[in-house]
Formats: structure tokens, C-alpha cells, sequence
């Protein structure tokens, strides 16, 4: 069985606020416990209208508590953004609160523009410190070393799961040379998917954390009772790239009708390709979708997103996708 797992920005849909997205947020991971999915996690951005998961240790902290045996965590913790010490004590602290519940995904971009990096007094290093933050990090959650002046307390010896990140080979090269587990964001960059799969899984060098690779894909699914209502649902995620790649990110938008309609064709185009790793329509058809993902790319586990704006809509599309992952384990032939 390939498990199969939520990755969650806590949307802000259109006319309704930041306090109900956090709510809807707490409401999901509560189904998906009991629909079966493995881990529940947040992702960091920042200045982001639709988007409620910026203090994503925190609410990773309240979806922990709200549910009882899912994983919870960071999908992922932009590093660039934080001293390594700092996410230490706040991942050691939620691992201290939720033994063997917590999980640490981390990347190296800011999460949002330039002008909020600055506020998050992130250094703009393009990213060159982060093998060495994440080698600090890792030893910060590690044992005690004789001579180590600094600790992380809580933290030091919680061994918190730490992934890499990325949607390009320098995660992939990063997650195989450091012994790591790897997730790829094909959800909404996967045109070097499958030569960052397969560099990770040619490089990869064993670890004290891991033994083999372990290589989870993002797809984006919206499901429903129909092949028309999925798709109507994708004109929300649709619309949300369209608007951040023309400079006017907001609260997820309504689904519409003729959603191609309402942007340039050349935006079109791009967006389509950036949710090419994406599964939509009733549920026989995002089976078929899923299965012919997972055939292509064999991954070891995959992550589920979906921005969908009715909330009820969102839980069934969810549900829906546990449903043929479940199907799809108990049939001797997958």
C-alpha cells in the first residue's frame, strides 16, 4: 500500500476569513484521521491573502492537538527564513508534546516576495546556507555531543523526521547526499519531476536516518459526484495561480464557469502546466488519474492537496481520494 497524506495551506476563501480557514483547517484533519491518511501537513507562506498557514509551527501545534494519531507537520518549513536553533526548540517542543507524531519538511525558498523576505529579516543568500542550516538543525535534534556549548531544550534528542523539499534537482541532490526522505512539489512545478526522481533515487547514500529512498509526489485532486463538478472545482486553484502570476494574489477565489475565459490564453497556458500533476472529475476518473500517476512514477507515497473553496466540497473531495487510495490497497491486482 502506497500511503497517501494531506498537504493543507489553510485557504481563505472568498468572503470568509482568516478564523474560519483556520477552523476549516482543524475540521479536515479531523476527517482526514478517520478517512485514513498518514500525515497532515502545513506549508510557510507569508503575505499571502488565501493563504492562513504562516505561523505554521503553531497551528501544527493546534492540528496536533485536535486529532490523535495522524502525523502532523511542516510541508514545509521555509529554513531561510529562521535560525536553525529557533525551529529546533519549536518542532522539539511539538515532538516532546506529540511523541512520534511530528514531522519536519524543510525548504529553501522564502515563501512569498522579496519586499516580506526582507521584513522577516531572512538574509538573501539565494539560498547557498541552506545544507549547512539543515545539518545544524538535524544536529540540534539530535543526542548530545561532548562539547556542544548550544542546545536545543526542548529539542536535543527528540530525532524530530526531517525531509527535504524542492521542485528542482538541488533538493533532490541535497535529500540523496544527506541520507533524507524527499517530496517533490509537482502539485504546482512539476516539469523536473521525473529527473529530480530519478537523480534522487541514483544518488541516494544510506543514512542513520534512512536505508533506502523514500520519494513522496504532490498531486493536486479535486473529486466530486461528476466529471463536470470536479473541474469546476480546479477553477478555484486555477484562478489563484493565474492571479499570483499577474501580481494580484487574494483570497481563493469561487469557481466560475468557462474559467479559461477569464485570463490571457499565454496565462492559461502556463497555469495548466503548472497543475499538470493534478486529478479531477468523479471518482472512477481521478482513480484512473492517480493510478496512472503512481504507474509513471512509482513514488513511495504521495501528498494530496486541493484549494477548493466551499469547505463541504473540500471534505468530500478529500474523502472521495481516500476512498480510491483505500480501494486501490485492497485490490490484489494494484
Amino acid at each position: 500500500m502506497i500511503p497517501f497524506s494531506v498537504l493543507d495551506l489553510a485557504p481563505v476563501p472568498d468572503g470568509s476569513s482568516v478564523a474560519d480557514a483556520l477552523n476549516n483547517t482543524l475540521d479536515l484533519a479531523r476527517h482526514a484521521e478517520s478517512w485514513g491518511y498518514r500525515r497532515f501537513w502545513l506549508a510557510e507562506h507569508h503575505n499571502m491573502a488565501g493563504i492562513a498557514s504562516a505561523a505554521t509551527s503553531v497551528l501544527i501545534g493546534q492540528v496536533a492537538a485536535a486529532t490523535k494519531t495522524i502525523r502532523v507537520g511542516a510541508g514545509g518549513v521555509m529554513l531561510p527564513n529562521h535560525a536553525p536553533l529557533i525551529i529546533a526548540e519549536q518542532f522539539g517542543t511539538l515532538a516532546t508534546l506529540y511523541p512520534d507524531r511530528i514531522d519536519l519538511g524543510l525548504g529553501r525558498a522564502p515563501g512569498t516576495d522579496m519586499a516580506t523576505a526582507r521584513a522577516l529579516r531572512r538574509g538573501l543568500d539565494d539560498g547557498e546556507g541552506f545544507p549547512r542550516d539543515v545539518m545544524e538543525l538535524i544536529a540540534y535534534l539530535g543526542d548530545d555531543e561532548a562539547g556542544r556549548q548550544v542546545r536545543a531544550i526542548p529539542g536535543r534528542g527528540t530525532h524530530v523526521p526531517v525531509w527535504i523539499l524542492g521542485s528542482s534537482l538541488y533538493g533532490a541532490q541535497l535529500a540523496a547526499h544527506l541520507g533524507l526522505p524527499y517530496a517533490f512539489a509537482s502539485h504546482f512545478a512539476p516539469a523536473a519531476l521525473e529527473q529530480a526522481m530519478e537523480v534522487y533515487r541514483q544518488t541516494f547514500r544510506p543514512s542513520e536516518h534512512l536505508e533506502k529512498p523514500h520519494f513522496m509526489m504532490a498531486l493536486n485532486v479535486f473529486a466530486a459526484d461528476t466529471d463536470a463538478e470536479g473541474q469546476f472545482l480546479k477553477t478555484s486553484m486555477q484562478q489563484a495561480f493565474a492571479n499570483l502570476r499577474t501580481g494580484r494574489p487574494g483570497p481563493l477565489p469561487r469557481p466560475v464557469e468557462n474559467v479559461v475565459e477569464t485570463f490571457d490564453p499565454a496565462i492559461a497556458a502556463g497555469v495548466e502546466q503548472a497543475l499538470a500533476c493534478t486529478a479531477a472529475g468523479n471518482p472512477e476518473t481521478v482513480r484512473e488519474a492517480l493510478q496512472g500517476f503512481i504507474s509513471r512514477y512509482g513514488p513511495d507515497e504521495i501528498i494530496i492537496t486541493g484549494q477548493i473553496h466551499d469547505h463541504a466540497a473540500r471534505l468530500k473531495s478529500f474523502r472521495i481520494a481516500a476512498e480510491v487510495m483505500s480501494e486501490r490497497a485492497a485490490t490484489p491486482s494494484s
